[in-house]
């Protein structure tokens, strides 16, 4: 009679939307990078419509695989895997982000030597190696100036102005952050448990930034490790949502954006929600006017860009009642 089945170290959450190749190859470099761990694997499939889940199904036996037969959300579907994770340790990993060599050991690796971590993530690269934002200032009326302005991008490695996605710092130093991106994140399962799961609230965006402030105020840090290395190629589901096509914005994208956003501040600065709309809607009406002095195709086209932006707030602002209020799933 055979015993009953380990517990696993690891429960990767994947959850996916339309990304079916990059999904495949996301399994393939976790399933290489497992060797020596007792893991798991679940897939949440938010009703893709390029047979993503039958893939699953078909050439990943051993991943448990969850239908929905809507699209949830990012926060929502994890929360559905969360339930069914066994292991000690969750790895949320996106579909489009492959583990590099060592990476998921040296993570655990870290958790184990490091138990004051609640949540743990790696350094994000590109196909090209080049480094991508990893570990992040939680988000501020400054900061949102900061990055809205373009300051943050012309002095990135000024400790001012390069704070918000700390792109002053050394790449190749350990840290502890404030918060990091949900491509890959490893956390500790008393810390998910004793914080609580994704805040539903959240459809898509600043869940894991949200999620980074309970751990804190749970007891717990928040940990920058540069040798766990992670190929991120980022915003592949956000490119097969219908309706992009309005602006090059992404209308319905910067509409969700804006929305969790103002959620976000409500939640975590009250009293700084409507300084966040004034300051995205008078910055734009500002550009929107710089750029209708001009008479070129691309500036009209940056005018017009930025009424839009000025509208979609206005928006987020009525649909979330000023960030009080979370509209009913699918956004």
């Amino acid at each position: 009679m055979s015993g009953a089945a380990p517990e696993p170290e690891v429960s990767t959450v994947i959850v996916s939307f339309n990304t079916r190749d990059l999904l495949r190859e996301c399994l393939h470099a976790l399933e290489g990078e497992s060797a020596g761990l007792e893991t798991e694997t679940i897939v949440v499939d938010n009703a893709s419509r390029d047979g993503s889940a039958d893939m699953v199904a078909r050439e990943f036996p051993r991943v448990k695989l969850i239908r929905s037969e809507v699209n949830l959300g990012f926060a929502p579907a994890n929360n559905v895997a969360f339930r069914e994770a066994r292991g000690r340790y969750v790895l949320l990993l996106n579909s489009d982000a492959f583990l590099g060599p060592g990476a998921l050991t040296r993570a655990v690796r870290h958790m184990e030597e490091e138990p004051e971590v609640g949540l743990g993530g790696g350094k994000l690269v590109g196909r090209d190696g080049a480094w991508q934002p990893s570990a992040r200032m939680f988000p501020s009326v400054l900061n949102e100036f900061l990055m809205l302005s373009g300051l943050a991008a012309r002095f990135a490695g000024s400790r001012f102005f390069g704070r918000a996605d700390r792109t002053w710092a050394d790449p190749d130093q350990p840290a502890d952050v404030d918060w990091v991106p949900g491509a890959f994140s490893l956390v500790r399962r008393e810390a998910l448990e004793k914080a609580g799961y994704f805040d539903e609230n959240f459809y898509l965006y600043y869940e894991e930034t949200d999620f980074c402030r309970r751990l804190k105020m749970a007891g717990y840090t928040v940990r920058y490790w540069p040798d766990v290395v992670v190929v991120h190629l980022g915003g592949e589901s956000s490119r097969t949502v219908e309706g992009l096509s309005l602006s090059r914005h992404g209308s319905q994208l910067t509409l969700w954006r804006m929305r969790s956003q103002l959620l976000y501040y409500r939640k975590h600065h009250p009293r700084h929600a409507r300084l966040i709309k004034c300051l995205e809607q008078g910055w734009h009406r500002l550009r929107a006017w710089k750029n209708e002095l001009g008479h070129g195709p691309a500036e009209k086209e940056k005018a017009a860009d930025s009424r839009r932006v000025v509208e979609l707030m206005e928006q987020a602002w009525e649909d979330t009642r000023g960030g009080r209020f979370a509209p009913p799933r699918p956004w």
